[in-house]
């Protein structure tokens, strides 16, 4: 379902813009289309063959080829026509504007009765991103539920600046930076519930983490992280760990210029591009 503002339809309303700008959380009532939701989960399907190697719960940058397999090669190439999908892009213009740079996407695919807990923690506090900017377009490909670990967030925890973190050593966290502020107040923690196709839209700053899945249905959802063209990518900065599951190199990957044009006139387009 579509909104219209001055004549002219939108995916979000004005209600679910100031929504999301005071809660730094929201679920639309845009959906993925039908047919984008079957593209989406046939490339999983494919993902986890070819990523077999390591664990689901944290499948990085399927967008980016990891090798030069021809299979390889056309795996990422369809993920990346996905995240540069025009809908989402639309979405994404409401809040961003009109100047929007892909940097990164996860697959977070919780296996049944086996799915890793994502620690209570704020994006922002892993990226090289200066001034922190991004919106994170998370899409079920399951049935998101409590029982199966969905996302799970502190509601306006944006608006109240960093919270402070530690790195841990556990092995059964998908994520190794995590929050130890004593300010965290989980008596207002919401629970992120989404139908196969429902997206979740968060802001860099909100505290947010799942628990395991010990359900007997997996828990699968792509995130997708686009930034404002006014913010840098600096590849200078070095950042903790962020997962021991798929160490990350943020120096290197690639990042696009998907729409207007490089207001801050710092971030370089060319590192990483390899292949396209």
């Amino acid at each position: 379902m579509q909104a219209e503002r001055n004549g002219v339809h939108t995916a979000l309303s004005s209600e679910e813009l100031a929504r999301y700008a005071l809660r730094g959380q929201l679920t639309p009532r845009w959906r993925l289309p039908n047919e984008r939701l079957v593209t989406l989960r046939a490339l999983l399907t494919r993902l986890l063959v070819a990523r077999a190697d390591i664990r689901p719960d944290f499948i990085a940058l399927p967008h980016v080829p990891w090798d030069d397999n021809p299979h390889t090669l056309e795996l990422a190439r369809e993920f990346f026509d996905f995240v540069t999908d025009s809908q989402i892009l639309d979405v994404i213009e409401q809040i961003l504007r009109s100047d929007i740079i892909l940097w990164a996407s996860a697959m977070f695919c919780k296996p049944a009765a086996s799915g890793l807990e994502v620690p209570w923690h704020q994006d922002g506090q892993y990226w090289p991103i200066i001034p922190r900017a991004t919106v994170t377009v998370w899409i079920a490909l399951d049935h998101v539920t409590v029982d199966n670990g969905c996302m799970r967030v502190i509601p306006g925890s944006h608006r109240l600046g960093d919270f402070s973190h530690e790195v841990s050593t556990r092995e059964d966290l998908v994520l190794n930076n995590v929050l130890n502020d004593p300010r965290l107040d989980l008596s207002s923690v919401f629970n992120i519930e989404l139908e196969p196709g429902q997206i979740s839209l968060h802001d860099v700053n909100l505290v947010h983490g799942s628990a395991p899945n010990r359900s007997s249905q997996r828990r699968a959802g792509y995130a997708v992280r686009y930034m404002p063209a006014t913010a840098h990518y600096d590849r200078t900065q070095t950042r903790a760990a962020v997962s021991s599951l798929a160490p990350i190199e943020f120096a290197q990957r690639p990042i696009w210029l998907l729409r207007g044009s490089d207001r801050c006139g710092k971030n370089d387009f060319v590192t990483g591009h390899t292949h396209w």
